[in-house]
C-alpha cells in the first residue's frame, strides 16, 4: 500500500479500497510539542516552527543526529541542525561559552537531542516500538528535501543561530 501524508500532516496508508488508515498518529503538532519540550524545558531556548514550504535546505557542515526505530512501526527520526545552532545548543547543554565547544561535544549533544525528541515522538507510535542507539555526524555536503513526501513528515524550526529540521521517516510497515 502506498504511503501518503494527509493535508493535516499525518502519515497514513491508502488502502486499496480508497479508505485511509493511520499507521502512526503523528502529525506536525506532535513534532512541535516534542521539539519544544526539549528545547524550552531543557535548554531554555525558543525555536519557532516554520510553515511548510517547498523545500528545506541546510548547508554543508550541518550536524545530523538520527535514531532508528523498530517493532510494529519501523522508521527513523532524524534532526538536522545548522552548525551555528548545533554549537549554541551544545554550549547551553554544557553550560559553557560557545567558543569552548569542540566538534566532539556538538556530536554528543546532537545524539542527545535526537534521542530526547525521538523518545517523545515514540510515545505516539504503535507498540511495541524500540529505539536504537542514536548516531550523529557532521555532514560534508548540504541537504535539501521537499517539505512533504510520501514516506516522511518534516517540520522545520528557526532560531537566531540557525535552522533545525525534524523528520520522521517511515519505512514499509505490515
Amino acid at each position: 500500500m502506498p504511503d501518503k501524508i494527509s493535508s493535516n500532516g499525518n502519515l497514513r496508508t491508502v488502502a486499496p479500497t480508497g479508505e485511509q488508515r493511520m499507521r502512526a498518529l503523528v502529525d506536525e503538532q506532535c513534532v512541535i510539542k516534542a521539539n519544544s519540550q526539549f528545547w524550552e524545558q531543557m535548554l531554555s531556548m525558543i525555536l519557532d516552527p516554520l510553515p511548510a514550504s517547498g523545500e528545506f535546505c541546510v548547508g554543508a557542515g550541518h550536524v545530523l543526529g538520527s535514531v532508528n526505530l523498530g517493532g510494529v512501526w519501523k522508521g527513523r527520526i532524524e534532526v538536522r541542525l545548522a552548525e551555528g545552532l548545533a554549537y549554541h545548543a551544545t554550549a547551553a547543554m554544557m553550560m559553557q561559552p560557545v567558543e569552548s565547544v569542540v566538534e566532539a561535544d556538538a556530536l554528543d549533544a546532537t545524539r542527545e537531542i535526537a534521542n530526547m525528541i525521538a523518545g517523545t515522538i515514540k510515545s505516539s507510535l504503535p507498540r511495541p516500538c524500540t529505539m536504537a542507539v542514536p548516531v550523529s555526524a557532521v555532514e560534508a555536503e548540504g541537504f535539501c528535501h521537499p517539505a512533504q513526501s510520501e514516506d516522511s513528515l518534516m517540520v522545520v524550526f528557526r532560531h537566531t543561530s540557525g535552522d533545525l529540521m525534524v523528520r520522521i521517516w517511515e519505512e514499509e510497515c505490515p
